[in-house]
């Protein structure tokens, strides 16, 4: 495969798929650490939540390379 997605007869890469979904799964997992009440613990709320982005991207990415290999 060659790591691009044709969308329409546009050519994306596929990390901008990853990052799309690692950004939506950050919404979900950020609005439930709110809810209950995870960032009164947490010093930095925006460092943290950009910590969490680049974990879940690279969890998306590892998961989708084999699928895409």
């Amino acid at each position: 495969m060659n790591g691009e997605l044709d969308v329409y007869g546009v050519f994306l890469p596929s990390l901008a798929a990853w990052m799309l979904l690692a950004f939506l799964l950050s919404l979900v997992l950020r609005r439930v650490l709110g809810r209950i009440g995870f960032y009164r613990l947490v010093w930095h709320r925006p460092l943290f939540d950009l910590a969490l982005y680049v974990v879940l991207l690279g969890c998306v990415v590892s998961a989708m390379l084999p699928i895409i290999s």
